[in-house]
């Protein structure tokens, strides 16, 4: 990750180390924090209820899909700073559109304007390459049980040391007190809070040599098959439903969502999970698990498809077949 491991902490989940972020900060009434209309739902709660227990607001920024360049991603949050912007929480790969955005240019914008930068990496690590050195945000968070295959529970926080004093477990526990000086004060509070099943974080090391021994040229290459697939899936879903590419390459890890027409109008999503029926026929009817997602809202729908080293190429074809079979009926 490009990291120094003084500065990394394991938290359970993205979502649980962006709350942790958000919880430790203090805003202020009149103060602004900048997200992208694309963040993930979950997290998205989290901002709206600290600007809510504060008295803060949030300033969405509208990011377009289709999009043609990274200059209208970078245009549209740079856009919505203000002299009142405080914090951005911005994804690195957007869950609905599983776009790669252009976070360091992001980085370098939002810190030439004075405004701290809070990464949702749920997707990066084992998908993109990384180097939190480099990227220099004053907080990335991303989790190990998705790319990286290991065990769910498992995630990172990525403080940067400058920002380290504030930062606070969600649960406070015996580190708050601890008499250690063999490291920081940081490492101490996460490293421990209080009784609870580890074997998540345990089962990371064993995650990242076993898949990354699985291809000569280990995560690299594994990183660059899942892309290829991804954008080669994403050629035959458009060619089949006979559309272009909704956004340049340069966007694609191994995720990759394209649009297709409105649900109808008893398509809409539902409970228990908010799944478009369409999503549920792709797996019942034809064995096939893709998430349909909602967004911007009902009743447009995105498949998302998602390339790892258990796919070939057949699979991608077999749902375009499917997929505008289920169109043509209607549904």
């Amino acid at each position: 990750m490009g990291a120094d491991p003084q500065d990394l902490v394991f938290v359970p989940s993205a979502t649980a180390g962006v709350n942790t972020v958000l919880r430790s900060l203090t805003f202020q009434p009149g103060d602004e924090l900048l997200v992208t209309d694309q963040e993930y739902n979950a997290c998205r709660n989290a901002l709206d209820y600290a600007a809510t227990r504060s008295g803060a607001r949030v300033v969405v920024a509208e990011i377009p899909f289709p999009l043609q360049s990274a200059d209208q991603v970078v245009a549209a949050v740079v856009a919505s700073v203000t002299p009142q912007t405080r914090l951005a929480l911005i994804d690195h790969v957007t869950s609905q559109t599983g776009m790669v955005l252009p976070i360091a240019r992001l980085a370098a914008e939002l810190a030439a304007r004075g405004v701290d930068l809070l990464v949702d990496g749920a997707h990066t690590a084992g998908m993109v390459p990384l180097n939190l050195r480099e990227l220099g945000a004053a907080y990335y968070t991303g989790n190990c049980h998705k790319w990286l295959c290991a065990p769910k529970g498992a995630a990172f926080l990525h403080v940067r040391r400058d920002r380290q004093e504030s930062i606070r477990p969600l649960t406070i526990s015996h580190g708050a007190n601890s008499r250690r000086t063999d490291r920081s004060r940081f490492l101490i509070e996460f490293g421990w809070i209080g009784t609870w099943d580890p074997s998540a974080y345990l089962g990371v090391p064993e995650a990242l040599r076993f898949v990354g021994s699985l291809l000569p040229g280990g995560w690299p290459a594994i990183m660059a098959r899942n892309r290829n697939l991804a954008l080669a899936g994403r050629k035959v879903l458009c060619a089949a439903l006979q559309i272009p590419e909704p956004c340049p390459e340069e966007f694609i890890g191994s995720l990759a969502a394209v649009p297709i027409p409105d649900a109808p109008k008893d398509g809409w999503p539902g409970p228990p999970f908010y799944e478009y029926p369409l999503q549920d026929k792709l797996r019942i009817d034809h064995g096939i698990e893709v998430p349909v997602m909602p967004w911007p809202a009902p009743p447009k729908r995105l498949p998302r498809i998602s390339a790892q080293l258990y796919n070939s190429l057949p699979q991608y074809e077999l749902l375009a077949q499917a997929l505008v079979g289920e169109l043509q009926k209607g549904h």
